[in-house]
C-alpha cells in the first residue's frame, strides 16, 4: 500500500476528451453527514431501481415496523422495498416520480409514538454465495451512483465471463455533489468492507477504489482502511467530467477500453459505487435494509447547504425545510447532479434511491435561444465516447433512424458534456436522447 505522500507524487489517471464544468463542491465538501428527522408521511415508489418494480405485500390500514418489507422483488432484476419508519400504510396510489411521470407508491403515515428501532434480517453465513446474494436482494440494495441497478443482479456474473478486478467508483465527478465524498471520509471502513464482500462474491483477485484528486482527505481515509490487504489499492483520478462513467473509469484504472456496445465484464471488471459498497456491508454484516441514503442539498439558492442522511420517501419540501428553505431567487430545482440531474415540477416529489443530490438554482425556466451550429467541433472534443454529437442531433431532428444506427447513437450515455460546451446552445443531449428512443423502437 502506498503512503499518502507517495500517492500525492503519482500522476492521476484519466481519459481523453471530456470537459471541466465548475465543481461547486466547496460549500458542502467539509460538512459532516447529518440525519434528517422523521416526517409525518412518506411516499415510497415501487419503481426505485432498474428492472421490474417491487410488488406490494402490505395493504392500506396495515401497521408496519421500521425496516419491515412492504414490497417484495418481482423477478430477478427487482429488489425489496422497506418501511423507513414505523407507522400505517394509508394508501397505494399514483404519485409524481422525480424521474418524471406518475407511478404507484405506498403512502406511509408515521406513528411518532411507536418503537422506531430497525428490523434487521438474518445475516448470511460466510461463504454462502447464493444466500448472500439473496440477502442483498431482500435488503433492497441498488447502485447509488444514479442507475439504481440491483446490486445482487450485477454480481451474478455470466458463466462465460470472469471478473479479475472490482472497481469502486469514488470519482463523484458531477458538479455540486459531495455525498460520496462524505461517505468515503466518514465510513471508509464500511466502504472497504463492502469491497471485500463484492470481491468474494464475484471471485475477483484485486479491488481498486478510484477517487478524483480533489478529495485528498477521502483518499487518505480509504488508504488507511485498505492498509494490510495487498489485494486492494486506491487509484488517484484526474478531475474531469465524466470520470465516473463506466467506460471512462475502466480506461483510467486498467487502461482497457470497453467494446462498443459491450459491458464491463468484457474487460474482466465490475464497477460499484462507494455508497453501494457501504450499503452492502451493512446488509451483509448487520442485516440492515436500504431505507435511507446520503443526499447533498446545495446550490446558490438553498439557505443552509448540507449533506443529509435522509429516509427514502421523504418529501423534498421537508428536506428543503430541514436545510432552511429556498432563497427568493430560486427558480429551478434539480434532483441528481448538475449535469445529468432531473428538473422538478413540484416540491412534493419524494426522495428515491437513485438520486444523491437536490440542487436549488437561480435563473428562469426559459431556454436560451438556439443559434445555428457553427461547426466549431467543441462537442467532438467534449464527447468521451468519440461520437459526433452535432451530427447525431441533426439525424435525430430529421428522424433518420438508419443514420442514427450507423453513427452509433446508442453508445451515448447522455452525460451532457456536448450540450454544456455548445456555443450555439443547441439541446444536443435532448436530441440524442430522442434519437436513441427512435432507434430502439425500430429494433436497434
Amino acid at each position: 500500500m502506498l503512503s499518502f505522500s507517495k500517492w500525492l507524487r503519482q500522476r492521476p489517471r484519466g481519459f481523453r476528451h471530456g470537459t471541466h464544468p465548475e465543481a461547486h463542491k466547496d460549500t458542502t465538501s467539509g460538512l459532516p453527514i447529518e440525519h434528517m428527522p422523521m416526517v409525518a408521511e412518506y411516499s415510497l415508489h415501487l419503481a426505485q431501481h432498474a428492472g421490474a418494480p417491487s410488488r406490494p405485500c402490505v395493504g392500506p390500514g396495515e401497521r408496519v415496523r421500521r425496516g419491515q418489507t412492504i414490497a417484495e422483488p418481482d423477478g430477478f432484476r427487482s429488489v425489496a422495498l422497506h418501511a423507513p419508519v414505523a407507522g400505517t400504510i394509508r394508501a397505494i396510489e399514483p404519485r409524481l416520480h422525480p424521474a418524471g411521470g406518475l407511478s404507484p407508491a405506498l403512502i406511509l403515515r408515521t406513528d411518532f409514538l411507536a418503537d422506531q428501532s430497525t428490523m434487521a434480517a438474518t445475516v448470511p453465513e460466510p461463504g454462502d454465495r447464493d444466500g448472500t446474494l439473496a440477502a442483498i436482494q431482500r435488503a433492497g440494495v441498488v447502485g447509488l451512483g444514479g442507475a439504481a441497478y440491483p446490486a445482487h443482479a450485477k454480481m451474478r456474473i455470466p458463466k462465460d465471463k470472469r471478473v479479475d478486478v472490482v472497481i469502486l467508483n469514488g470519482a463523484e465527478c458531477e458538479p455540486y455533489l459531495t455525498a460520496d465524498h462524505r461517505v468515503m471520509l466518514e465510513r471508509a471502513g464500511a466502504v472497504v468492507g463492502g469491497l471485500t464482500v463484492i470481491m468474494e462474491l464475484v471471485g475477483a483477485e484485486r479491488g481498486t477504489i478510484g477517487v478524483e484528486v480533489n478529495k485528498p482527505d477521502a483518499i487518505d481515509a480509504l488508504s488507511r482502511a485498505c492498509r494490510g490487504d495487498p489485494r486492494m489499492q486506491v487509484v488517484p483520478l484526474s478531475v474531469k467530467y465524466p470520470e465516473g462513467a463506466k467506460q471512462m473509469l475502466i480506461k483510467a484504472v486498467t487502461g482497457q477500453r470497453v467494446p462498443l456496445g459491450g459491458r464491463s465484464f468484457d474487460t474482466h471488471v465490475t464497477i460499484h459505487n462507494v455508497g453501494t459498497a457501504a450499503a452492502l456491508y451493512d446488509a451483509c454484516t448487520a442485516g440492515l435494509p436500504m431505507i435511507d441514503r446520503v443526499v447533498t442539498v446545495t446550490g446558490p439558492e438553498i439557505v443552509r447547504p448540507a449533506n443529509v442522511r435522509v429516509s427514502i420517501g421523504t418529501p423534498v419540501s421537508a428536506l428543503l425545510e430541514h436545510c432552511g428553505g429556498l432563497r427568493p431567487a430560486a427558480r429551478r430545482l434539480v434532483m441528481g447532479g448538475g449535469m445529468m440531474g432531473h428538473s422538478q415540477v413540484s416540491l412534493e416529489v419524494p426522495t428515491v434511491k437513485a438520486f444523491g443530490g437536490v440542487l436549488a438554482l437561480p435563473g428562469t425556466a426559459q431556454r436560451t435561444p438556439e443559434a445555428p451550429c457553427i461547426r466549431c467541433g467543441k462537442c467532438l472534443d467534449a464527447c468521451a465516447m468519440f461520437l459526433n454529437p452535432a451530427r447525431l442531433a441533426t439525424l435525430s431532428r430529421a428522424g433518420d433512424v438508419e443514420g442514427l444506427k450507423q453513427a452509433n447513437v446508442q453508445a451515448c450515455f447522455e452525460c451532457g458534456s456536448c450540450a454544456f460546451v455548445c456555443p450555439s446552445y443547441l439541446p444536443l443531449t435532448e436530441l440524442i436522447r430522442t434519437g436513441k428512443v427512435l432507434a430502439r423502437r425500430t429494433g436497434s
